[in-house]
C-alpha cells in the first residue's frame, strides 16, 4: 500500500512528508500548547520519613531507623511489624545450622524457612509468612538488628519478655533480647520467647 503523501508550503519553502508524520506532529503542537511547560512541572513529593517509632504508612509498620550499608546489603530502613507474631520456639535444637549472621536477619531467615522439618524454625517461619500493606518480605531479626530496635524504639516492643533473633548461638541456643532493659543472652532453642517480623526499605 502507498504512503500517503503530504506537502505543506509557506512562501518559498515546502516540505514534503507521510501523512501520519504530520498528523503526529499536529498532536504534538496542541499538547504543547495545552500543557504548562516542563520546567513548570513539579516533581511528585516524596512521602516524608516518619519519626523513629512512628507508623510509616504504606510500609507495613514502623519506623526503626535508618541502618547503614554493610558488605551486601545496601542502606535502608529498618521497618518494624506493629505487632508480635506470638510466643514460639527456635526450632531445631541439637542441630548448628551453617551460614547464619548476627547481622542479617534477611538471609538467616531464609536459611533456616529452607531447612527440612528436622530442623523446622517455627519464629522464623512465622515471621517469613507475615504480610502487611502488600509487603510479604519480612523476617525474623538477627541480634544485630534486634539491638538496633532497643537503640532507636524500645517502646514499640513488649517490656517484660524477650524476643528471638535469627542469629544462632550453638546447636542448642540461639540470641534473645529483652526490651525493658536491652539484656541480651543465648536462650534454649525450645524456649518459647516472643517474635517480631521485619523488613527493609531500600532508600
Amino acid at each position: 500500500m502507498k504512503t500517503e503523501m503530504i506537502t505543506l508550503k509557506h512562501g518559498d519553502a515546502s516540505i514534503k512528508m507521510p501523512a501520519s508524520s504530520l498528523a503526529k506532529l499536529a498532536m504534538a503542537s496542541v499538547f504543547a500548547q495545552v500543557l504548562p511547560p516542563a520546567a513548570n512541572v513539579q516533581p511528585a513529593p516524596q512521602s516524608p520519613v516518619p519519626e523513629i517509632g512512628k507508623p510509616w504508612p504504606g510500609q507495613g509498620g514502623i519506623n526503626g531507623g535508618f541502618v547503614h550499608a554493610r558488605g551486601d546489603v545496601p542502606a535502608h530502613y529498618l521497618i518494624i511489624a506493629a505487632k508480635d507474631v506470638g510466643r514460639l520456639e527456635w526450632g531445631g535444637r541439637g542441630v548448628e545450622v551453617k551460614g547464619l549472621s548476627k547481622t542479617d536477619g534477611y538471609t538467616n531467615t531464609q536459611v533456616l524457612i529452607g531447612n527440612d522439618d528436622e530442623r523446622k524454625c517455627p519464629a522464623a517461619d512465622a515471621c517469613a509468612e507475615y504480610q502487611a500493606d502488600g509487603h510479604h518480605d519480612f523476617y525474623l531479626p538477627a541480634a544485630a538488628e534486634l539491638y538496633h530496635g532497643w537503640l532507636n524504639c524500645p517502646e514499640v516492643f513488649a517490656q517484660d519478655c524477650y524476643y528471638w533473633s535469627s542469629s544462632q548461638r550453638s546447636a542448642d541456643s540461639a540470641f534473645g533480647l529483652g526490651f525493658g532493659g536491652g539484656f541480651q543472652d543465648d536462650y534454649g532453642k525450645t524456649s518459647e520467647l516472643r517474635a517480631r517480623p521485619v523488613r527493609r526499605f531500600f532508600i
